[in-house]
């Protein structure tokens, strides 16, 4: 066995490092994914329109990512998103937080951003967030600024003839 294991040091050397790289490779995407669980913990929030958001979108807080976007649904009651939030552990938030879809600029992606209230009560995990702002739907606003431009002011009324 030794004999074996001398001459064939090489493979096993790159076998164990394709291993590694693999489990890093795992360990990764379940972080990224919102998956790996554990130093988590889920809240949900409602939105009127969640345009641009998507299951593994980032969650931030100040701008610094603090969670992720696990799962997505409409309400049948309501027709509102519905959406499920994996914030970390050590991000604890106050009871009156709100919670905004906001973009990186006109060309960024979407990311939900939680602003922290005053209340000295903090959210539990499977609590909901109340305060929202959906989406803000940039193309519309940008479509009226450019209708709008060609538009001739309003003629004032003349005044009737004596």
């Amino acid at each position: 066995m030794s004999q074996l294991l001398k001459e064939h040091l090489g493979e096993a050397l790159a076998g164990l490092a394709v291993l590694g790289v693999a489990a890093g490779f795992l360990a990764f995407a379940l972080d990224r994914t919102g998956l790996g669980g554990g130093g988590t913990y889920e809240l949900t929030a409602r939105f009127p329109n969640a345009t641009g958001i998507a299951v593994g979108s980032d969650v931030r807080v100040s701008g610094l990512k603090v969670g992720t976007v696990t799962a997505q649904r409409l309400d049948p009651a309501s027709f509102q998103a519905v959406v499920t939030l994996a914030v970390n552990r050590g991000v604890v938030l106050p009871a009156d937080s709100s919670a905004a879809i906001t973009s990186e600029g006109l060309l960024g992606g979407s990311y939900i951003a939680l602003v922290p209230g005053g209340d000295e009560e903090r959210l539990v995990p499977g609590d909901e967030i109340t305060d929202t702002q959906g989406a803000t739907d940039l193309m519309g606003l940008i479509g009226s600024v450019i209708n709008r431009s060609g538009e001739p002011a309003p003629a004032a009324a003349a005044p009737p003839a004596p």
